[in-house]
Order: C-alpha cells, then sequence, then structure tokens
C-alpha cells in the first residue's frame, strides 16, 4: 500500500508544478498583452 501512496504523491506534486508552470505562463502573456496595447496607444 505504501507504494501507492507514494505514487499517489508524486503525480499529484507533479501536476501541482505543472499548474503553476501554467499559472506563470498565462501571467507572462497577460503581461506582454497590456505592454504591447499600451506601446500601440
Amino acid at each position: 500500500m505504501n507504494d501507492y501512496k507514494e505514487m499517489y504523491f508524486q503525480l499529484f506534486n507533479k501536476i501541482t508544478d505543472v499548474i503553476e508552470a501554467l499559472m506563470r505562463i498565462q501571467q507572462e502573456m497577460e503581461e506582454k498583452y497590456i505592454e504591447n496595447k499600451e506601446m500601440s496607444e
């Protein structure tokens, strides 16, 4: 049972890492969009 528990925790941590990376990328793209919009005005 411990193997299953360890695998679950590893999976959870990897999924959390991916979600955090996607959130960072989204924030970066939103900032670039705002910068480009301000420059074109």
